[in-house]
Order: C-alpha cells, then sequence, then structure tokens
C-alpha cells in the first residue's frame, strides 16, 4: 500500500491532540532536557543568519539580506521537528489537546514553565559560548549582532507584542505542516517556507530573542559600549515579557484554537 506524502488537516490537528497527551505523560526531566535542546538549535539558527548576513545588504540590498537570514534562521526549528525537542513557541499548539480534554490546563501551563525556563537556558548557554569562542570579537559580525539586540530592546511593548503575535502565528503554521508531512523533506520544507517569511518580515520570537538580546549584552561590555536600551532589564521587561505574550496569541487563537475548531466533529461543539 503506497504511504500518504502527508496528512490531511483534520488528521494532523488529531495528532497535534495525541501528541500533547504523550508530552504531558513524560517525566519533567525528560521535558527539561529537550527544551534545553531547544534553545541551543533556535540559538544555532540566530547566531548562522547573524554570521551570513553582517555584510550582505551592502551587496544585494536589505530585502536580499532579510530573506537569506531566514532562510539559515530556520535551520533550527529543522532541528528541533527532526531530531526532537520541546520549543515553547510551537508548544502553543498543546492548547488543542486541552480544548479536547485530553490533558488538563493547569499540566499545560506547567508543561509552558518548563519549557520556557529550559529554552531560556540553552539560549542564554549558546550566547555564553559564542562569546567565550572570541568569533565574534572584532569586525562587523560583533557589531551587527550589537545592532540586533539594541533595535530589540528598543521596540516598545505593544509593537514587540504584536510583532510576537505575527511571528507565532507563522511558527506554529510551520510545525503544523511539519506535522502533517510524512517525510524528512516534507517537514524541513515545511519549516523553511513560513519561519524564513517571519524572519525576512521582522517578526518577533521569543526563544530567538534570548539568544539575540544576551548576545549583544556579552558583547557590550567587551566593546566597552553603552547602549541605554541594551540591559538586562530592557531584554526580559522590554522584549521577552510582550514577545511571549504575543507568541501566545498567536500560536494558540490563530492556529490552534482555529484548526481544532474548524476540524472538530460535530457533536463535539
Amino acid at each position: 500500500m503506497e504511504q500518504k506524502l502527508f496528512l490531511t488537516p483534520t488528521e494532523t490537528i488529531q495528532t497535534i491532540i495525541l501528541n500533547g497527551k504523550r508530552v504531558m505523560s513524560q517525566c519533567r526531566r525528560r521535558t527539561f532536557l529537550l527544551s534545553l535542546l531547544a534553545g541551543f538549535y533556535i540559538a544555532f539558527g540566530a547566531q548562522l543568519s547573524t554570521v551570513v548576513t553582517h555584510d550582505f545588504a551592502a551587496f544585494a540590498g536589505i530585502g536580499a539580506a532579510r530573506l537569506l537570514g531566514g532562510i539559515v534562521f530556520s535551520f533550527g526549528l529543522m532541528l528541533v521537528v527532526i531530531c526532537g525537542a520541546e520549543l515553547f513557541t510551537g508548544n502553543s499548539l498543546l492548547v488543542s489537546s486541552a480544548l479536547d480534554g485530553e490533558i488538563s490546563w493547569l499540566k499545560l501551563l506547567e508543561n509552558w514553565g518548563l519549557v520556557l525556563l529550559g529554552n531560556l537556558l540553552g539560549a542564554l548557554f549558546m550566547a555564553w559560548l559564542l562569546y567565550e569562542s572570541q568569533l565574534w570579537q572584532n569586525g562587523t559580525v560583533a557589531t551587527q549582532a550589537l545592532a540586533v539586540a539594541a533595535a530589540k530592546c528598543k521596540l516598545t511593548f505593544w509593537v514587540a507584542f504584536v510583532r510576537g503575535i505575527l511571528c507565532n502565528w507563522l511558527v506554529c503554521l510551520a510545525v503544523f505542516m511539519a506535522t502533517a508531512a510524512r517525510d524528512v523533506t516534507g517537514k524541513l520544507f515545511s519549516c523553511l517556507v513560513p519561519i524564513t517569511a517571519f524572519v525576512a518580515s521582522g517578526f518577533e520570537h521569543s526563544i530567538a530573542n534570548m539568544y539575540f538580546i544576551p548576545a549583544g549584552l556579552l558583547l557590550q561590555q567587551n566593546f566597552g559600549i553603552t547602549e541605554p536600551a541594551l540591559t538586562w532589564g530592557g531584554f526580559l521587561m522590554g522584549n521577552i515579557l510582550p514577545v511571549t505574550l504575543g507568541n501566545c496569541v498567536g500560536g494558540v487563537l490563530f492556529v490552534a484554537c482555529a484548526y481544532w475548531y474548524v476540524h472538530l466533529p460535530l457533536n463535539h461543539r
């Protein structure tokens, strides 16, 4: 019997609901370790994006540089999807499991808190490793990293929140599509297109920012630069808080809830 190339949307949301039940049944240590790995993986994509785009705009223009940055950044989600890891933004889809009664809301919130912590620690560790590698201590790569971090901290709460909504709308669609795909090629392509779109558009991803901004903070002290907006307080309260809230709204409302309702059996409505 020929294997299907992809699942239908109804089959996909049912698979996500079952995955949510499986995720909630695993021990906390496993969840935490997998969330650390996701923090590492997203940071790998983020640092690669910084390296390959730091001087590209001068030759091809800003739009092309953003497009290239999005393409290479998608490498991070590819690692999460193919290798397996717990990413907070992708776990927004687990709301569909709670809506379907497969998991409790309290268990969902516990998972989000644990995964968010693990993602943060993983991203911070990678920022520290990159700093210690001394690959970025001089030159335009470091300048680009500082500029990206400072720009993110200068966003107003509302702007960061809205960009967070738009970002995770696309990230969760990428995960939805990757769940539907039945082979590795399909999963990779599912990650590539939506992630490229969100990065090129300038949207905000909370876990990526857990790497981008600390990397800038570490470089700032090395260069002796004082950027008023680039502080640990600005990182946590000025960016991560509104972006995380926006990511929740984008993934939960526009993907998890929408597709759960659309493909819900009529007798459950």
